[in-house]
């Protein structure tokens, strides 16, 4: 997969992004649902005026939906041809699940979103192995054919070393797929060093849900069938309406799926808005006001924006939800997730809160 050197201009910083986003405070909530933006929601309310008023074609869609493709390229690392769209990143993994050869291993991590997991259960012919993160790279064996992770933990917020498990698989011959939903947009993702990644934008970017994208490597791209193909993977859309014969395109858009488009008119502008961030100094923004709060609470700092503590009975979760702080649970942990829209104030409400 071809690697971006040359990033998106960044015209925005962390303290103007904050401004775009209406209701911030007390959210602590990214790690399960996102915030739209002013412009997102402008858009969006732009868009159904049109169509109640007979004043939308499908034709408009269009170069709503490759501007969004091309800024997720620039988050990803990848050229836009790399990126195909969908709506649900569990229908994009079951396009692959679908290619692993009969009596392969699929190599995943323990207690990692289903989404990314159920696909290959339903395999099987094909053998699902879970080993702990931590334990991920040295678990990949001669035997492994794909190893499948998420960049960072739904339950957990840990971040996985992602270069110690490319450069296992490298050597094993396995190709990778790793979910980035709950790191594209607040921490640097390079999709260029996996054979494929996929993303939902509806958390850490700040798009409504229906909004999706896969990337693949070209390499790895030659082992998968567009089992979903539809119209908008021919090579030329409009042309691809009607059977009996298609043609498809020759990159990632062969993988696309037809586009929800209200959800895209109002991920352009949020797509638009992080391609033009500095994504290391979000994440710096983030895992420092998680820091903050481990600091406020008196436990170990974990260095990430997805801060979690055991909160089984979720006790913490209803004191934070009585001081209006919203915040989300998962296995039994309680999970703050800090983004642009937060600041120190959301630190000390949430220590008040608890104490």
């Amino acid at each position: 997969m071809t690697s971006l050197s040359a990033r998106h201009p960044v015209f925005v910083t962390v303290g103007e992004a904050r401004s775009e986003f209406e209701g911030g405070r007390g959210y602590l909530a990214a790690a399960a649902m996102g915030l739209p933006s002013r412009a997102s929601v402008a858009a969006q309310q732009h868009d159904l005026n049109l169509w109640s008023q007979a004043r939308r074609s499908p034709l408009d869609y269009g170069p709503i939906v490759e501007s969004t493709r091309a800024n997720y390229a620039t988050l990803a690392g990848v050229t836009a041809d790399r990126v195909a769209i969908g709506s649900q990143t569990s229908a994009l993994v079951s396009v692959i699940a679908t290619a692993v050869p009969a009596g392969a291993e699929v190599l995943c991590v323990d207690g990692d979103f289903s989404s990314i997991v159920f696909p290959f259960l339903q395999r099987p012919d094909v053998r699902v192995r879970h080993v702990a993160l931590h334990e991920l790279a040295e678990a990949i064996t001669d035997n492994t054919w794909l190893v499948v992770f998420s960049h960072v933990q739904s339950a957990t917020g840990v971040v996985a070393d992602t270069v110690g498990i490319t450069a296992a698989a490298a050597r094993r011959g396995a190709f990778t797929l790793c979910d980035t939903t709950q790191s594209t947009g607040v921490h640097p993702v390079d999709a260029a060093q996996f054979s494929a990644t996929v993303c939902h934008s509806y958390k850490w970017l700040a798009s409504p849900r229906g909004a999706a994208f896969l990337t693949l490597n070209a390499e790895f791209q030659k082992h998968l069938v567009p089992v979903q193909a539809g119209w908008y993977a021919g090579s030329d859309v409009w042309a691809s309406c009607y059977g009996p014969e298609m043609t498809l395109a020759r990159d990632a858009r062969a993988f696309d799926v037809s586009p929800a488009w209200p959800a895209w008119v109002g991920a352009q502008p949020a797509l638009e808005l992080f391609a033009g961030l500095d994504i290391s100094a979000v994440w710096s923004h983030a895992a420092g006001l998680g820091d903050a709060l481990c600091d406020a609470l008196g436990i170990e700092q974990q260095h990430q924006a997805i801060v979690t503590w055991a909160d089984a009975d979720g006790a913490d979760l209803a004191k934070l939800a009585a001081a209006d702080i919203r915040a989300s649970a998962r296995s039994g942990r309680l999970r703050a997730a800090f983004h642009l829209w937060n600041d120190l104030d959301d630190v000390a409400d949430v220590a008040k809160a608890l104490r």
